[in-house]
């Protein structure tokens, strides 16, 4: 194909019948379009783009030289392609037409003939003055690759995956959910002819899981799409599962999870399990389970302890379940059910609602049920065994769960204590009142029977070194130490006579107790501090006899002090005195007579957050004791340290071992350190999580592995899923959910307390504990019980299986994405939602299924029969508050309602519209027939539904207020059940899905065809398609054909196996980039890229559909569209503005 170098213009005026010949005196824009410049003929036609119309063009092109065409038509994106194909025909390069659009543009828009001549005749001049700059282009050619993406696996990418695969092609079918089928497969039966829709879609469905060409990818969501028509990169997210495909589907997981949750596919009519299957002719068969995070009392917990999972089995029963669960976890279940300071409780959901659960009281319940009835529990067998031991040094919190999790991954471990009595804090710091010895004793026989040697009397620095334990000499020749030795030092209030005897700190008089030592308690008794150790001693020296006062500096809600242990010692008479401070100890003859103390004030936030507190001048006064228990904080003994001489350890300034704070290593190679030694003083729990670390970095570190991707736990600032209203997704908002007590700890009288050291929380009864684990909201529905994983027979339950992103390579993509209902609530006069037996269409559809909540009956929410049931249609259509199109498949929903409601309870059925929609093949017929049945048919709006009262001992009903626009008034229907036809609306995420794959949306916010009636399954974007309700709402029958009509156009793309793609693409001139990158980020399509080794932008030509908004953006001005330069734009503008003649 050549082109002379004078343009030869040829103009071609189309009448398009009465279309354009009406509005427009086409003889006029003929004769205009002569006179132009270039131009060599001018000629008018009835129909141009009709054969005879083309062979005009083409004979002008061969026969006088015609070398640019003008036509002057109707839309181009109807026929600018049939006038290219005719000039190339003809020998001339397809890019050397123009059309300007007198029909749309023009003709259709305007009654005034004179005037829209005039436009007329400026449009074509604006084309041939264009049309003279114009060079030829050539397209790109790219082979297609034959795999299809098809995104939904309802009915409409079900059938086109068929057609596409039964040809022998490849297709990854992309379903968000965890079964294809999408709607359809919620319905019972289908209109007009009343077919099961089950017995058309599982056919269907089953065939899909024969198809070896056919990648069914539920559970699976679009992220990302890269590359062009015939060539697309596409990634996809598989959500996990949880249940490997070895799955059998036995269903026997189903029978053992004690979590229920509301059932979305059955519209939160009934409950499922957490572990599931959508409906029983799901594809894949599958079980999934439905696990949207970890529980905010997991999260909080620094060991991870399944809190939600044990409650769950408490509530279902299931005590030795729940005890072998918490034992999974747990190296001190029996300690910490009585002494946990239970950061479950605070992170705990249920306070959005009333109180948080008493978690800690169930785990109490729990190993209490345990101790009575299975005294002594075997753990598991090490699933390996390794050589290599490990020494721990200190047998408090940290040191036994060190020892626990290393000896369940089979090492040998050695725990070293220089006290004669194991347990470390828990020992010597815990008054038995809270927590006896024999319960301590209950959780290392445990520990001992997992094999840890445990040895007592025995101190690093007196009778060993950590270099000892290092080394090869007989009785040690460990290969690596864990230090944790607590933190048993008092911290001094820096007072004068703080030294006198009768002045001891917290934790020494508590350990002097506790061990049995001498430990002198006076008649009046101060105890300084606001933590728990301070409780702990006044409440140990109230036990002794003593009157006891606790002076605290600050006021009560400043105090660290747990709220139970703060009533219990109020309840045993424990007096306080806030913001009091000592300054001195007083002594009278050598002997501890009182306090001066200082009265306080609350200034600025100190560095904790809490208030600080400042000294009121001229406040001294002193106040009379004989025994001052100091405990205001504690920090690790460096003597150990000094005495065995270990130069290679580092420690911070306040006496704690520095370590790695990801490892907990420290700086001897080998050794490992946690607890409170590295912490300071710390809660029982956050030590275990420190020795759980350091149990994972031991186990790396004589592995030979990295330091690094710790999977023990660390708690987050705040524990939470991300639902701000509700525990879970699709669960009951906090707001619903009846309120109900927090069981409260029985405890012994406070009058028979102070007689002795006996535990004071008795415990929950069984009655108790179940009523209180019930009030568990579940949050993340799954609560990680592990009881499905216990009893799946082919071991198919994986609850460490995660996310994956599966890249996939695809020649084309169809959308078919379906809808969603329209929310029937959102019309509050209809009362959906807030008054029983009001049902939207959806709802009835699973009432009426046989695998519905109701076993395929209709029946009201007391079990009975209704006697009436209305149905209302447009609820969201044809509506200007909500959306204004139809919904074109209500009127025949509703009729088919309105049969099978009828048919199966006897009811009086009404039906209330606004028109009847009956278009389709049958409908009309279905509606006569419905009609036949007695269904009292009433045209009007339906003004409000509302609860009225029944007679004479009658049930409560509902009233349906109306107009009747054919007996012109308003009525007033009693009825039993109401159901709403509700509107098909884009899917939620429609607009996220347009944008990734750069198609566009209609005002309604569904897909948007290319074009209505010649392309009504392409889109904008080139090799992408759309079929289904996500293009606009239709039936069954219009959604299959559309299908597949997408399919064959995707067929007729893999059979021609390569693309032509349009020349009409930016061009970036790269000596003029600047590299500002201000196109890439105004780019709709992702076309452009930029070159960090040339510091310039650059187009991708096959993404790029030539709209121009990168030429128009460029402050350089460095990008020129091919096809629309400034010149010929410019040039378009000067023709349309130059006057005519």
């Amino acid at each position: 194909m050549t082109v002379p170098d004078e343009p030869r213009i040829g103009v071609y005026v189309c009448h398009c019948g009465f279309n354009i010949a009406a509005t427009v005196d086409v003889a006029a824009v003929r004769d205009a379009a002569a006179g132009r410049p270039n131009v060599v003929v001018a000629r008018d036609y009835e129909f141009m783009c009709s054969n005879a119309g083309q062979d005009l063009i083409k004979q002008d092109i061969q026969g006088l030289g015609v070398n640019r065409v003008v036509v002057a038509a109707c839309s181009p994106l109807m026929h600018e392609p049939t006038f290219r194909a005719a000039a190339t025909d003809a020998g001339l390069n397809p890019y050397l037409v123009q059309m300007a659009n007198i029909r749309e543009q023009c003709a259709w828009v305007h009654d005034d003939r004179e005037r829209a001549t005039a436009k007329a005749q400026g449009l074509v001049g604006g084309a041939v003055a264009r049309v003279a700059l114009h060079e030829p282009l050539e397209p790109m050619r790219a082979d297609v690759n034959r795999a299809t993406l098809i995104v939904g696996g309802g009915i409409a990418g079900l059938q086109a995956a068929l057609d596409i695969t039964t040809a022998g092609n490849e297709v990854f079918l992309v379903e968000r959910r965890s079964t294809i089928g999408g709607m359809m497969a919620r319905f019972d039966k289908t209109f007009p002819t009343l077919d099961c829709a089950a017995c058309i879609l599982t056919p269907k469905m089953v065939a899909a899981t024969r198809q070896k060409n056919l990648h069914l990818m539920t559970m699976c969501e679009v992220e990302s799409v890269e590359g062009f028509v015939g060539n697309f990169e596409v990634k996809v997210r598989q959500h996990a599962r949880y249940v490997a495909p070895s799955c059998t589907a036995c269903g026997e997981c189903v029978k053992v999870c004690p979590v229920t949750v509301p059932d979305a596919f059955n519209e939160f009519l009934t409950e499922r399990t957490a572990v599931y299957k959508a409906f029983p002719q799901a594809v894949p068969s599958t079980y999934v389970i439905d696990r949207q995070g970890k529980s905010p009392c997991m999260e909080a917990c620094p060991i991870h302890q399944n809190a939600a999972g044990y409650v769950a089995l408490v509530a279902a029963g299931r005590y030795a379940e729940a005890a072998r669960l918490i034992r999974q976890h747990n190296p001190l279940p029996f300690v910490c059910g009585r002494v946990c300071y239970a950061a479950c409780e605070d992170a705990c959901s249920r306070a959005n609602v009333d109180a948080p659960l008493a978690i800690r009281a169930l785990k109490r319940f729990v190993m209490d049920w345990e101790r009575e009835h299975e005294p002594e529990p075997q753990p598991d067998p090490p699933e390996r065994r390794h050589s290599e031991s490990v020494a721990v040094i200190g047998s408090g919190p940290a040191g036994l769960t060190c020892a626990f999790d290393l000896a369940r991954e089979g090492y040998g471990v050695t725990v070293f204590e220089k006290q004669d009595r194991l347990g470390g804090m828990l020992a010597v710091g815990l008054p038995g009142y809270r927590c006896p010895r024999s319960i301590l004793e209950r959780d290392l026989d445990y520990i001992r029977r997992l094999g840890v040697d445990m040895r007592t009397g025995t101190e690093l620095g007196r009778d060993f070194s950590v270099e000892d334990l290092l080394s090869d000499r007989p009785g040690f020749g460990f290969k690596a130490v864990f230090l944790g030795i607590g933190a048993h030092q008092g911290q001094a209030l820096g007072i004068p006579g703080e030294n006198l005897p009768g002045v001891v700190s917290g934790i020494e008089y508590l350990r002097n107790v506790n061990l049995d030592l001498p430990q002198e308690t006076g008649r009046r008794v101060a105890v300084i501090g606001g933590g728990n150790t301070a409780l702990d001693a006044a409440r140990t020296a109230r036990r002794q006899g003593a009157e006891v006062t606790v002076l605290y500096r600050r006021t009560r809600s400043e105090m660290p002090a747990d709220d139970e242990e703060f009533a219990d010692a109020v309840a045993e008479g424990v007096r306080f005195e806030y913001l009091t401070a000592p300054v001195e100890v007083l002594t009278g003859d050598g002997r501890l007579e009182g306090l001066r103390c200082v009265d306080m004030e609350l200034g600025a936030p100190d560095d904790s957050g809490r208030p600080r507190p400042v000294v009121v001048p001229g406040s001294e006064r002193d106040l009379d004791f004989d025994t001052v228990i100091v405990a205001i904080s504690q920090r690790p003994d460096r003597g150990w340290y000094r005495a065995a001489g270990e130069p290679r350890l580092a420690f911070t300034p306040w006496d704690s071992l520095d370590v790695d704070p990801a490892s907990l290593a420290t700086t001897i190679p080998g050794v490992f350190a946690g607890g409170d030694s590295v912490l300071g003083p710390s809660t029982v729990v956050e030590s275990m999580g420190q020795g759980r670390r350091a149990a994972e970095a031991i186990h790396k570190h004589l592995r030979d592995e990295p330091l690094r991707g710790f999977v023990s736990h660390t708690p987050p600032e705040r524990a939470g899923l991300g639902f701000e209203d509700r525990p879970y997704r699709n669960g009951p908002e906090y707001a619903a959910v009846p309120r109900s007590p927090r069981a409260v700890m029985p405890k012994r009288p406070v009058a028979d307390r102070l007689g002795d050291f006996a535990e004071v929380d008795v415990g929950l009864s069984e009655e108790e504990a179940r009523r209180e684990a019930s009030r568990c909201l579940h949050c993340g529905a799954c609560v990680e019980c592990r009881s499905c994983e216990t009893i799946c027979p082919p071991q198919a339950i994986r609850l460490d299986m995660e996310d994956e992103v599966v890249n996939i390579k695809v020649g084309q993509i169809l959308l078919a994405t379906g809808y969603e209902s329209f929310d029937a609530s959102k019309v509050t006069q209809y009362g959906h939602g807030r008054y029983d037996n009001v049902l939207t269409g959806v709802e009835f559809e699973r009432m009426l299924n046989s695998t519905g909540p109701t076993g395929g009956r209709v029946i009201l929410k007391n079990g009975k029969l209704p006697r009436a049931i209305g149905i209302v249609h447009c609820i969201g259509s044809r509506d200007e508050k909500f959306n204004r199109y139809c919904s074109r498949v209500c009127c025949m929903s509703a009729l088919k309602f309105a049969h099978l409601a009828k048919e199966r309870t006897g009811a009086d059925v009404y039906q209330f519209y606004v028109d009847m929609r009956a278009v389709g093949k049958g409908h009309e017929e279905f509606y006569l027939r419905v009609l036949r049945e007695g269904i009292t048919v009433i045209r009007g709006k339906v003004a409000e539904v509302v609860p009225a009262l029944g007679g004479d001992g009658a049930d409560p009903h509902l009233l349906v207020r109306c107009e009747d626009t054919l007996l012109g008034k308003f009525r007033e229907i009693p009825l039993d059940m109401v159901v709403l036809c509700t509107a098909l609306e884009p899917p939620q995420d429609a607009d996220k899905i347009a944008r990734m794959f750069s198609v566009s949306r209609s005002a309604d916010g569904f897909f948007l065809e290319r074009h209505p009636k010649l392309d009504p399954v392409g889109t904008t974007t080139d090799g992408v398609y759309v079929a289904g309700c996500g293009q606009g709402p239709k039936d069954i029958p219009d959604t299959v054909a559309q299908a597949q009509a997408a399919a064959a156009r995707i067929l007729t793309l893999i059979s021609r196996g390569e693309v032509t793609i349009d020349p009409i693409r930016a061009v970036v001139d790269e000596t003029r980039c600047g590299g500002c990158m201000t196109c890439i980020g105004l780019c709709p399509y992702q076309a452009i890229r930029f070159v960090t080794e040339a510091g310039v932008a650059r187009v991708n030509e096959a993404l790029c559909q030539g709209c121009g908004t990168c030429v128009a953006a460029c402050p350089a001005a460095a990008i020129t569209g091919a096809g629309f330069t400034d010149a010929q734009i410019l040039a378009e503008l000067r023709g349309v503005l130059a006057p005519v003649g």
